[in-house]
């Protein structure tokens, strides 16, 4: 797993990486979310080694921009960490774009808190009122007599959109909360403030946090391969069309059990159990 500076940094920089580069290389460009972040770096620093002349940049920004891009013909993959929406769709067909939609991950998005902070499980709907800005003390909640401090991904982000839907249904985020550019630096925020809380994709978690269960389910790879866990979702590579050359073959090498067991490495969850189909090999 990452850890959280080079994380936080993953949210803001233009990563490039070429292994073996030549005139004729072919180059693939990929942004968007940054929840994704983790496993696109990972899994192409490892398809890179095995594929000498590839040249493949990664940036972040969010699902959102990483969309535009695809829809700007500006980026060949669009990392996202929700569904294309129906209004990009009909935006994509003017401009002679057909979104293809490749699942290479599942994940949780986990309310954190500082580790000092004495609660352990919230409901969807304090979840909800709590950003809404209805419950603004911990101890209405169970916990000490502070002050709760909202802190909130962006709009362009995926995981704002999902978890506008798990858990605001619609509703508005107070104008108080901290609205943040990148999953690392919500990570950082909420580890330095005990009277935060936030929201990141389970591949974020790590010592300087409290991840909460929700509804009273702890997320896990378990659980969020069952969508027990009410808040699961899937990660996704969108394409024009069908990919072709490397980017299939690099799409191809992420679903990959090899592929999914960098996913689990970065602390995501897998689309199969690596474990039994290397066993299978």
């Amino acid at each position: 797993m990452f850890n959280i500076v080079k994380k936080a940094a993953l949210g803001l920089l233009v990563l490039c990486f070429t292994a073996g580069v030549s005139l004729a290389a072919e180059s693939i460009v990929i942004k968007g979310s940054t929840t994704v972040l983790p496993v696109a770096q990972g899994t192409l620093e490892a398809y890179m080694k095995a594929n000498p002349g590839v040249q493949i940049s990664l940036s972040g920004g969010g699902s959102g921009e990483g969309i535009k891009a695809l829809l700007d013909k500006t980026t060949d993959i669009a990392n996202s960490s929700r569904e294309i929406k129906k209004e990009e769709i009909a935006l994509a067909e003017t401009k002679g774009i057909k979104p293809v939609a490749h699942v290479v991950a599942y994940d949780a998005i986990i309310p954190i808190v500082h580790p000092k902070n004495k609660v352990t499980n919230l409901s969807i709907d304090q979840l909800s009122q709590i950003y809404q800005g209805k419950i603004t003390n911990w101890k209405e909640v169970g916990g000490d007599d502070l002050k709760i401090v909202v802190i909130s991904r962006d709009s362009s982000s995926g995981t704002f959109e999902s978890w506008d839907h798990f858990v605001m249904k619609k509703a508005k985020v107070t104008p108080r909360a901290q609205m943040l550019a990148s999953s690392g630096a919500v990570v950082t925020a909420v580890a330095k403030n005990k009277y935060a809380i936030a929201y990141v994709g389970i591949g974020y978690i790590n010592k300087s946090l409290k991840p909460l269960q929700v509804n009273g389910i702890k997320a896990s790879v378990q659980t969020a391969m069952s969508k027990e866990y009410p808040l699961s979702r899937e990660l996704y590579m969108y394409t024009n069309g069908e990919p072709q050359g490397q980017m299939a073959k690099y799409i191809a090498f992420v679903k990959s059990t090899e592929g999914q067991k960098i996913v689990v490495k970065e602390g995501f969850v897998p689309l199969m159990d690596v474990k039994k189909a290397g066993k299978k090999k």
